[in-house]
């Protein structure tokens, strides 16, 4: 998830210094330009004052005071009101390029966040696989051991116990079947005279024997089958208990791991879309200038045409 950050926050400043960049040179287009447009109301200004003067010295019939102001004496306003027209024009033609910037950081933003969750869910999965066969094993281990217990394995052998669930898996019939049926062989049909009591109850416990109306059954499939069932019902607890830990270890992640991937998306969104409104305001504002200063300018070049029209009649 840290890399995931990173390489958002590499592409944010890059995409950022691109736009910053693309920002300065238009910057400087507008300096230049302003400073052309200055330079050429500063000699408009002189020529204007040397006509001013030559009428002034003509006996007319039109009087300095019909001159009208705005074009004989001009304010600072007036002399960059070209260049603020033009920068006006320049950064409202930007607002595409803004909102393709904003766009393309909130892509970004989502495509790292459909990211995020995707790994989030397979490391949780395989996290939650792992706690549960652990939790299952042990419960299988240990039903296994208790059920061997009771059908008298810890008096028979002993050892077989401490190595099932690290040597030898409590799953494993054929194995923990082929031990019980080797040490009881050992045991018991070795010592024909004196047999421990421990045979007696093996094979009352495995129905090795005949005992009432109770099937018997030979050694190996008396003992097979005992094994069978204890080794079933340890192997049924365990997958149920897996699933449960694996489902409930699982969902804790994801949960866990989405709050934090959210708060993230919602803090990073909540600044691009903050900049984005604030670039779009300022850029709103700069063209209602530009239309007020059009309007200005309209209104200004309408009595300049008058004026020159009189002048001609």
């Amino acid at each position: 998830m840290k890399e995931v950050m990173d390489n958002f926050n590499k592409q944010t400043q890059q995409r950022f210094h691109e736009y910053d960049e693309r920002m300065k040179t238009i910057r400087q287009k507008c300096r230049e330009q302003c400073d052309k447009e200055i330079q050429k109301i500063i000699l408009k200004d002189k020529i204007e004052k040397e006509l001013t003067e030559k009428f002034s010295s003509l006996h007319t019939d039109i009087k300095s005071d019909a001159i009208p102001t705005c074009i004989c004496e001009k304010s600072v306003a007036d002399k960059v009101e070209k260049t603020c027209l033009r920068c006006g024009s320049i950064l409202g033609a930007a607002m595409p390029e803004v909102g393709s910037i904003g766009g393309g950081l909130l892509y970004a933003l989502n495509q790292w966040k459909s990211y995020a969750l995707l790994k989030t869910t397979k490391y949780a999965l395989a996290k939650g696989a792992a706690q549960g066969a652990i939790a299952g094993n042990a419960q299988g281990v240990a039903i296994v051991l208790s059920g061997l217990n009771k059908l008298g394995i810890k008096e028979l052998y002993p050892e077989l116990l401490e190595s099932i669930g690290t040597e030898i898996p409590y799953y494993d019939i054929a194995n923990i079947a082929n031990a019980i049926i080797t040490k009881k062989t050992q045991i018991c049909n070795m010592l024909v005279v004196h047999t421990p009591p421990i045979c007696s109850k093996i094979d009352m416990n495995f129905s090795l024997i005949k005992i009432g109306n109770q099937p018997h059954y030979p050694t190996r499939t008396g003992i097979e089958k005992g094994v069978t069932q204890v080794v079933g019902k340890a192997k049924d607890t365990a997958d149920f208990l897996a699933n449960k830990v694996s489902s409930e270890t699982s969902s804790k992640i994801i949960t866990e791991e989405t709050d934090v991937i959210n708060t993230i998306y919602m803090s990073n969104q909540t600044a691009i879309i903050a900049s984005i409104i604030a670039i779009v305001i300022i850029v709103l504002i700069m063209v209602i200038i530009y239309l007020i200063l059009r309007y200005r300018r309209k209104k200004k070049m309408k009595k300049k045409l008058q004026y020159i029209k009189l002048l001609e009649e």
